[in-house]
């Protein structure tokens, strides 16, 4: 086997764990019962305090770094802020295309329209985590492809926070269908957009990917996280526990996605 070949093949196992970390987090949510609404405050908000920091922190900042980088300061940070805001703009028209009124099996009326907004958090999550992944799968992959010292922090930050994101799938999902295979279903197609990503990068995109490309995806990922976070997960954290619950799992979330970043990157 070549180099090259042994290269490619590493970093597309390396894409794959990290993707899979999605569906561990998917797993890990399953493990409460589900009347638990204390633990679901919890994990709706740790997951947002995951998304929220790692958008403006990590996320935001790289897409800062490599538009101003292309463009210079002033019109690098514009750019970056029309990426961020047309993130939010995306996922907004995304969540026009999900029904209002999804329809759960063996419930009453009183509780239909709850677990309906449960499954439409846990559906949006799902499409804006896949959205997300497979751009990170492209990223993963080609910084593989080119030093695997630099590549393996960065899959580990990937993977540990692709875990609360899976959790934030699989929770709202399993609340409101009552089904482990659906909610683990849902986490595990979320994650497999990465190796997909990964995929695509390399047969298509890679010759074509620079650091304008990344800057923008990157920007817009960010919007689109930030917009999940206080749009659909943060308002079901409040209203399935008490306030000071969510924001514990918020604070939660925020530090352990710190501490991740600050051990693996």
């Amino acid at each position: 086997m070549s180099v090259i070949s042994y290269n490619i093949i590493v970093a597309f196992i390396l894409s794959m764990i990290a993707g899979l970390s999605t569906a561990l987090g998917g797993c890990i949510g399953l493990f409460a019962k589900n009347n638990n609404t204390k633990f679901l405050s919890v994990a709706l908000g740790f997951s947002a305090g995951v998304m929220i920091f790692v958008s403006l922190i990590k996320i935001y900042d790289e897409a800062y770094k490599l538009l101003t980088t292309s463009f210079g300061e002033k019109v690098g940070n514009l750019y970056t802020l029309i990426g961020f805001f047309a993130g939010m703009l995306l996922v907004q028209l995304i969540n026009k295309f999900i029904p209002k009124d999804i329809k759960i099996h063996n419930v009453n009326n009183k509780e239909q329209k709850s677990k309906s907004n449960l499954m439409r958090t846990g559906i949006l999550t799902a499409i804006v985590i896949a959205i997300h992944n497979f751009p990170e799968g492209i990223a993963s992959f080609i910084s593989s492809l080119h030093s695997f010292s630099l590549a393996i922090p960065i899959i580990l930050a990937i993977a540990l926070h692709n875990i609360p994101e899976g959790i934030s799938v699989s929770v709202p999902i399993y609340y409101a269908t009552n089904s482990k295979e659906k909610a683990f279903l849902y986490s595990l197609i979320s994650g497999m957009a990465e190796p997909l990503g990964a995929i695509v990068g390399y047969l298509m995109l890679a010759p074509f990917m620079n650091n304008i490309v990344f800057g923008v995806l990157y920007a817009v990922i960010a919007g689109i996280m930030v917009f999940i976070s206080f749009d659909q997960l943060l308002p079901a954290a409040r209203e399935y526990g008490k306030h000071s619950l969510s924001i514990c799992g918020l604070i939660a979330g925020m530090i352990f996605m710190g501490l991740s970043l600050w051990l693996f990157i």
